[in-house]
């Protein structure tokens, strides 16, 4: 984490303002100043907890991830049909910040800003979830209610892989195609003449 060491409890409330702000503004158009009036504190203060708004963007790509993994992972502890678990843990990934960016006029800035300047999180944050997924695909083919087609790590970056390809899609029609992947995926990892899922 590149910010200050004693931030206290300021910064989850600092983050959410600056997500709001870089939402409505766009993150090229956004300033400290923005952020800090937002936040209810001054500009040295927000200086205090983050040096720059790039420092805080990666800190809010940071945030994502974590709470992405954590997410995914009780998805993918649910009960169903491998399809249901899927288009869960696939909404899970997506977060709840998909849904502010599609609401948002510059959710496809925040998207392209978030791959360039935050790409090692975004290396590192992908591979734990691969590993999430890829756990899941070898209890299932272990228990016989998933059909793997590979090492569960290569499946698991292929399913992440494709998941990611929906950014490259117009914001509003991401929801759609992730439902869509999902069934598609689950028929195809679900073995013959089972329902699947745990």
């Amino acid at each position: 984490m590149d910010g200050a060491p004693d931030s206290g409890d300021r910064r989850p409330a600092i983050c959410a303002a600056a997500f709001t702000v870089f939402a409505q503004y766009g993150f090229r158009r956004t300033s400290m100043e923005d952020i800090a009036r937002a936040a209810g504190m001054s500009r040295p203060a927000l200086y205090q907890h983050f040096r720059n708004k790039e420092d805080l963007a990666r800190h809010l790509v940071l945030l994502f991830f974590e709470r992405a993994e954590t997410d995914v992972r009780a998805a993918l502890a649910t009960q169903g049909p491998v399809d249901l678990v899927l288009t869960r843990a696939f909404a899970a990934k997506m977060g709840p910040l998909l849904d502010q960016m599609l609401s948002s006029p510059h959710g496809e800035e925040l998207v392209e800003m978030s791959s360039t300047l935050s790409a090692d999180i975004v290396a590192e944050g992908v591979a734990r979830i691969e590993a999430v997924f890829a756990d899941w695909l070898r209890a299932g083919a272990k228990a016989g209610w998933v059909a793997l087609d590979g090492p569960p790590e290569a499946m698991a970056a292929t399913i992440l892989a494709a998941l990611d390809g929906l950014k490259k899609r117009p914001l509003a029609e991401i929801p759609d195609h992730q439902a869509r992947l999902a069934r598609m995926m689950g028929r195809a990892l679900t073995p013959s003449g089972t329902r699947g899922g745990p």
